[in-house]
């Protein structure tokens, strides 16, 4: 079935341009991760930047997240996070904001005005971290005196600070930019959320030099080979899991009473609302990995960093713990911030429906929160596992393990967005599916909160 499916993508002249059009971009975007900025010898920064990487660290997030142009001073070495963190910044404030809170109920005028003000927030962003980036990378030209890797990063030595960081700031700022330009133009004329293949993009891009360095380590006989099939057992495992779980959802039937409009009588119908089991995406694995990788970024600068780090590093138990607290904290956070209950009764009882046996208004609001209370419960506990649990296997087997827990959630739920709009195209064209002519649809994740 799948392949009668992937057969009919090249019968639909449309589709099969949307698809080349969405890879040219992002070839494109991937050309771009080998321009280095002006100033900066890549191969020398690489070398130290490796070793850098192997401790994690904000940097290692950051790095992920921008398909490895950070580890080699490209021109996307910021990649695609600024508009990410722009994203999640505004949803947050048009919560608290009454004027974007309006912004966001005004329809696709409104949602076009909050998309100019992300992106210039993104700009603004970009800003911030160039300087520290251009920073970041000047002191490795100063470190020493001498004719160390590291005085060889930054050519030639003698540069300007200020020109320097000037550069630098403009070129990363442009390439996150041109990235933004890339994300938008692949969602109005390609295949998939282009802001998301292009994070995609930049995960999966890992995975041929991982498979190569696992081979070599057995290889070496330095990891054995049942390991690796156990790795791979579990990861088939996990990822199925991620599947069920990101297309799961609590349908809340919702009844809709007789309308009479003039002499016309509308019947009442019945219909749902539907409640995502991870209504926070991928969002607090990102937040409490990013705020428990702090003090590894920041020993470098604060000595008494050093020995939190090396707390957290030295017993893998209380690291784990705290990461589970933090992603079940962030999950309950986030989704009270970006899903409002009261909303949602007061919309239904404007449009004159009600739940079976519950009230409308305020019973409906406290009902619909207790529900959610539950599923985000469910969810965060799920986020957990499929965050620590890769990370457990591998200490258990003696594996390096690629694909942590947010980049495994990022790429099953992008490849099943993607994969529901290519079959939405064949289906509408009277083609056959994926799943087969009487198979279920696929079906992506269901939005109702921001996921990435």
């Amino acid at each position: 079935m799948a392949l009668n499916a992937i057969s009919n993508i090249f019968r639909v002249a449309e589709l099969r341009a949307r698809i080349v059009y969405s890879l040219v971009l992002l070839a494109i975007y991937r050309l771009g991760i080998f321009i280095s900025t002006p100033g900066v010898d890549r191969v020398a920064l690489n070398a130290v930047m490796e070793a850098r990487l192997k401790d994690g660290g904000l940097l290692g997030l950051f790095n992920m997240f921008s398909g490895g142009a950070l580890n080699q001073a490209s021109i996307f070495a910021l990649g695609i996070m600024p508009y990410v963190s722009a994203s999640i910044i505004m949803q947050l404030l048009a919560v608290v904001v009454p004027s974007l809170e309006r912004l966001q109920k005004e329809g696709a005028a409104g949602r076009q005005k909050i998309n100019q003000y992300t992106r210039y927030g993104s700009i603004v962003l970009s800003v911030v971290q160039g300087v520290g980036i251009s920073r970041y990378l000047y002191s490795f030209g100063r470190s020493t005196g001498d004719n160390s890797a590291l005085d060889k990063i930054v050519v030639p030595d003698s540069v300007n600070t200020v020109w320097f960081s000037f550069i630098t700031v403009i070129t990363l700022t442009a390439g996150t930019a041109f990235i933004m330009w890339l994300g938008e133009r692949i969602t109005e004329n390609g295949i998939g959320n282009g802001i998301s293949l292009i994070i995609f993009s930049g995960i999966v891009v890992g995975i041929p030099p991982a498979a190569q360095q696992l081979y070599r380590a057995v290889d070496a006989e330095t990891v054995s080979a049942g390991a690796v099939v156990g790795l791979l057992f579990v990861m088939v495992l996990i990822i199925g899991a991620v599947v069920f779980v990101e297309r799961g959802m609590r349908r809340i039937p919702v009844q809709y009473a007789k309308r009479v409009s003039g002499r016309q009588m509308f019947a009442g119908q019945a219909t749902y609302f539907p409640l995502k089991v991870n209504a926070s995406g991928v969002i607090p694995p990102i937040f409490a990995g990013a705020l428990l990788s702090f003090p590894a970024t920041l020993s470098t600068w604060v000595p008494g960093m050093a020995g939190l780090q090396r707390a957290l590093q030295s017993n893998q138990w209380i690291y784990s713990g705290l990461f589970v607290a933090l992603i079940i904290f962030f999950a309950y956070f986030y989704t009270s911030l970006t899903f409002r209950a009261d909303d949602v009764a007061d919309n239904i009882k404007k449009q004159g429906g009600y739940i079976p046996g519950i009230r409308p208004g305020r019973q409906t609001a406290d009902f619909i929160e207790r529900v959610l209370n539950r599923l985000t419960f469910g969810g965060a506990l799920y986020l957990a596992a499929i965050c620590v649990l890769p990370t457990v296997i591998a200490g258990v087997l003696s594996v390096q393990f690629y694909f942590g827990g947010t980049a495994l959630l990022i790429v099953v739920g992008v490849a099943l967005d993607t994969v529901q709009q290519i079959e939405q195209h064949l289906i509408s064209r009277n083609y056959e599916g994926f799943a087969g002519p009487r198979g279920p649809r696929i079906r992506g994740r269901i939005r109702n909160a921001a996921t990435v």
